[in-house]
């Protein structure tokens, strides 16, 4: 593997940056948007899981690297992974796409010591990675598998996949996730992609606490080798195919079921207005060790996000309100008034915050990638009676809105909480109301309508896909509850499926 700089590649893959679904597939992949000082080491581990790296280049300056993959699938997993599960080096989101380069041409002659540095590592880091679970080498103990059992004891908070996702990808790259319910408990199948990684995050996770006094996890090697994941919906999600079908094309109108999907289904928004419980009430968590990266939390704290990067000419208070309601209901948002790319949004409890979070972060939003993390003000604060019209008009209390989608326990809400696509679920449409009027209603708002099909079954609602995800959310922001006749709204969310 070679490192060097790289003279022949100019601004031109930029050019994907916004347009990542048109680039062409390529074993040269193009890293933005990474630490100033970030090492070979960190960049190759964000590859390695998926294969061997033939070339890495770094561009220090431009805070950008290249990669030249094996191969042109393993560069397809690899973007195919990251684009559910944005990567990070020292929790910087990081932005990966395919290159407009087919191959990276390096000066051999430069900084040898770092190509054969290079070199060792992937070597070492893909033998161990090609082992078989009952393989021994580098420490691993004979006879564990990649793939984890985990059950979630003390389930008082609803435990997703997306939550699974998050915490253990800290240890590896998760590749498929299995959930379902076994003896009245909640259970998940969990594959990395390799023992090594599964290893790791047994011993560091297991009989730890997800939030603070429930939700314990308990790990076990599972005897599988391997997950066998036939759709990617609520319960189940190979994170290296995209292209699974999901398993059914009609929302489920039962409620209640075993496992709630990505959002609080079967469990109330916040625990102590349905339990009569106060939250002094909830045991305090184990401390974890300083190696743990499971970051343990009261669902009454850290409600409030950081939205940062966004673009000061477009947006909006009740944008961000409509957005960000698709994931929770929506309390305060607050435009800084000195710095208004910035704004934070108060979420109805941390549960819905990082749901939020996880769906949202590295979107794009009126042209620009949006950051959102946990801000560090435990409420949005009203402006004083003094502050200017214009501040006052920033921020916005929505705490007594009618648009609040989770407001009712057991809404059907709960059920449909899915990531940013294209396709578009709308609800709610009077049987006045044609195809062609729905069409004509997104056109003219600037929308490109690519297809569009009613319910089978129930034609109040439909899926209509658009040209990008970006214009699905700006669509969404845009025609959300946009009233269709005197006394009925357009309801608008994410699809899990497609046209």
């Amino acid at each position: 593997m070679s490192t060097s700089s790289l003279s022949s590649v100019d601004g031109t893959d930029r050019l994907c940056v916004s347009e990542r679904a048109q680039c062409v597939p390529s074993r040269v992949l193009h890293l933005l948007q990474l630490p100033a000082d970030v090492s070979e080491q960190e960049v190759l581990a964000l590859a390695l899981p998926f294969g061997r790296v033939n070339k890495l280049i770094t561009l220090r300056t431009k805070d950008q690297a290249f990669l030249e993959m094996m191969s042109e699938d393993a560069a397809a997993t690899m973007v195919n992974y990251y684009t559910t599960a944005t990567p990070t080096i020292r929790n910087q989101p990081i932005f990966i796409q395919y290159s407009t380069h087919r191959e990276l041409k390096t000066d051999n002659l430069t900084n040898q010591r770092a190509q054969v540095a290079l070199q060792t590592i992937s070597t070492a880091a893909v033998q161990s990675a090609n082992m078989t679970p009952g393989g021994e080498g580098r420490g691993l103990a004979p006879g564990h598998s990649s793939v984890l059992r985990i059950i979630v004891e003390n389930l008082f908070y609803p435990v997703t996949l997306e939550v699974l996702q998050q915490i253990f990808s800290k240890f590896g790259s998760v590749l498929k996730i299995i959930t379902f319910t076994r003896n009245n408990q909640f259970q998940a199948l969990l594959q990395f992609s390799d023992a090594m990684h599964a290893q790791h995050a047994k011993a560091s996770l297991d009989g730890q606490n997800i939030y603070n006094g429930c939700c314990t996890l308990r790990i076990d090697f599972s005897k599988l080798s391997a997950l066998n994941v036939k759709y990617n919906n609520d319960k189940s999600r190979d994170f290296t195919r995209a292209d699974l079908p999901t398993g059914e094309l009609e929302p489920s109108p039962t409620f209640g079921v075993a496992l709630p999907p990505y959002g609080a289904a079967a469990f109330p928004p916040t625990f102590h207005q349905h339990t009569g419980l106060s939250m002094a009430a909830v045991p305090g968590s184990l401390v974890s060790p300083p190696r743990v990266s499971l970051q343990v939390v009261s669902p009454a704290v850290h409600s409030v996000l950081l939205v940062s990067n966004l673009n000061p000419e477009s947006v909006s208070p009740h944008c961000l309100f409509i957005l960000f309601g698709v994931y929770g209901d929506v309390q305060r948002v607050k435009i800084l008034f000195n710095k208004k790319e910035n704004a934070l949004v108060q979420m109805s409890d941390a549960t819905q915050a990082q749901l939020a979070m996880s769906h949202l972060n590295g979107q794009r939003l009126h042209g620009n990638v949006i950051r959102v993390t946990l801000s560090k003000h435990p409420v949005v604060q009203l402006p004083r009676g003094g502050a200017g019209q214009e501040e006052q008009a920033l921020t916005r209390d929505f705490s007594g809105s009618a648009l609040h989608r989770f407001k009712k326990p057991g809404s059907k809400n709960f059920n449909n909480i899915f990531p940013p696509s294209a396709t578009l679920h709308l609800s709610n449409i009077p049987s006045s109301v044609s195809e062609e009027v729905l069409k004509e209603l997104f056109s003219s708002s600037g929308f490109t309508v690519k297809a569009f099909k009613f319910f089978q079954k129930d034609r109040k609602m439909a899926l209509m896909q658009l040209a990008s995800v970006e214009e699905a959310i700006e669509a969404l922001i845009t025609l959300h509850d946009h009233q269709l006749d005197h006394n009925q709204h357009l309801r608008v969310s994410f699809s899990k499926s497609t046209i």
